[in-house]
């Protein structure tokens, strides 16, 4: 039977302290693998640490194994993810993140599920968010019960970027070329039969998350825009509601002032009116606005990452 091999696609920002520990938990697991072989992708993500120099390491002692990308600045997980995935060549290609959340002892099982040909993607589930902050698994929870709430896609509560997927689903997934990307939503897209494996929420093994409550923020809003026109509808629905309770005003007003005479009554509530219309007004037009960006960034065709260094370069190097 011939050795099939497993691109191991791993986004690194400032995971100096984290890798070694990742790679020598990998290898372990690789020789448990039965008819297959690993390849490493490891994608420096613009890190300011040693990162880069510890991946170099990992290259010089394997370098059929090993192969690294390396940005010229830091553009973003999502960016670390797509390169990764470009520039894989296994027949399966695994995703996953350098500070072992994501265990690489489930690896076996992924790839005997894949084998048995029923799935074209394993991903995995985190059943408990224990040793996460309360108010991140709080508005974690909500995201993901709103974005099955005004999206078509399908969201998995507790679903990881860690997935192991066979060559076609792979090549889906490229074939989405925008640059405002949401992996996880993608991902789901693209559609293909996908099994969660369930396991306990794990800790960082070493190093800090570069993922600060305000970053992820910002992240769910990119994934709404990205997969759901919900919010232009409720910006309209707002829109008309206001034009409606305004006529309604309107009519109160007159009725008054000529059943009762006074005209000039009621400034304070005048103003309040005013003021509620034109922050609805304003939130409208930030809903709209955020749609409108997105596709200026779309039109403008920058590309999704720029390398400055790669493992072949230096081989040419040499």
């Amino acid at each position: 039977m011939n050795t099939e091999w497993i691109s191991i696609v791993v986004p690194c920002f400032n995971e100096e302290q984290a890798l070694p520990l990742f790679y020598s938990e990998l290898e372990a697991v690789r020789k448990k693998l039965i008819n297959a072989d690993i390849e490493y992708i490891f994608v420096n993500d613009g890190s300011k640490d040693r990162t880069l120099k510890v991946i170099k390491e990992f290259a010089s002692q394997n370098p059929i194994r090993v192969r690294y990308l390396s940005f010229s600045r830091n553009f973003g997980k999502e960016a670390a993810l797509a390169a990764g995935l470009q520039h894989a060549k296994g027949d399966y290609v695994a995703v996953m993140d350098a500070d072992l959340q994501d265990p690489p002892e489930l690896l076996p099982e992924m790839l005997a599920l894949l084998r048995t040909k029923a799935y074209d993607c394993i991903g995995t589930c985190r059943i408990t968010r224990k040793g996460e902050p309360p108010i991140r698994s709080f508005f974690a929870k909500r995201f993901y019960q709103l974005m099955n709430r005004i999206s078509d896609t399908e969201f998995v509560d507790g679903a990881r970027d860690y997935r192991l997927m066979t060559r076609q689903m792979v090549d889906a997934v490229l074939s989405v070329s925008e640059v405002n990307r949401f992996s996880k939503g993608i991902f789901s897209w693209v559609g293909f039969e996908t099994y969660y494996l369930p396991y306990e929420n794990k800790e960082r093994v070493a190093g800090k998350s570069s993922w600060s409550f305000w970053n992820l923020f910002k992240y769910s809003l990119d994934a709404i825009v990205n997969f759901s026109e919900i919010p232009l509808t409720i910006a309209s629905f707002v829109g008309l509601f206001s034009f409606v309770l305004a006529i309604f005003f309107l009519g109160v007003i007159i009725i008054r002032t000529l059943i009762f005479d006074d005209p000039t009554a009621g400034w304070p509530s005048l103003v309040t009116i005013i003021l509620a219309i034109g922050g609805l007004q304003l939130f409208c037009l930030g809903i709209v606005g955020k749609y409108l960006g997105k596709t200026y960034l779309e039109t403008k065709k920058r590309p999704l990452y720029i390398l400055k260094e790669t493992d072949q370069n230096q081989k040419e190097k040499n």
